[in-house]
């Protein structure tokens, strides 16, 4: 799915997915190294930990993508400054990833497309500055934005507002959208 001429290339990009965990209940021993790895270290703040772990495991499973390092191993310019979650490598290429969800409490409120369109706004617009605070060292090519979707009528929201945003705001970015279904409540 994501070539290295797709990674390279300075058009924006958007992929959806499900992810069905079924009545399975979360064993971190079933994560890849990678996955496993995020999930010791923990992350910075909030409760995004597990949104991380199976964003990276998508991209591992998907995309044969490996891990590099984690949200609190990334060096920047500025350590007060926007970040990013994960750095990975497909095909030779450094990517940041910065991970979120499409999620509103109460879970049975609708979802709207004002909700989509304000998350992604939010966190397209937090890309460039990331981009701009990576050290050298950890510099990316491109960003991914990875959005975990509580259902997949969630992601066709992300999907509806993410085809009328400005391009200038989705920049490069490529947007990753996974449905979430099963036994998915640790998530969110």
């Amino acid at each position: 799915m994501l070539t290295e001429a797709l990674l390279s290339d300075a058009a924006p990009g958007l992929y959806v997915n499900t992810l069905d965990f079924g009545t399975e209940t979360f064993d971190a021993s079933l994560l890849s190294e990678g996955g496993q790895i995020i999930y010791e270290a923990g992350n910075l703040g909030g409760s995004s930990l597990l949104s991380e772990v199976f964003a990276y495991e998508v991209l591992y499973r998907c995309e044969l993508a490996t891990l590099l390092k984690t949200e609190g191993e990334i060096v920047y310019t500025d350590t007060g400054g926007k970040k990013t979650d994960l750095l990975v490598e497909i095909d030779g290429l450094k990517l940041g990833v910065s991970v979120t969800r499409a999620y509103h409490y109460p879970p049975d409120d609708p979802y709207t497309l004002a909700l989509a369109t304000e998350l992604l706004t939010k966190k397209l617009g937090d890309l460039p500055l990331s981009t701009a605070n990576v050290a050298p060292e950890d510099a990316w090519v491109k960003q991914l934005l990875s959005i975990l979707a509580y259902t997949p009528e969630h992601a066709a929201l992300i999907e509806e507002s993410w085809l009328t945003l400005d391009a200038e705001l989705r920049g490069d970015a490529i947007l990753i959208v996974t449905a979430t279904e099963g036994a998915d409540e640790e998530l969110y």
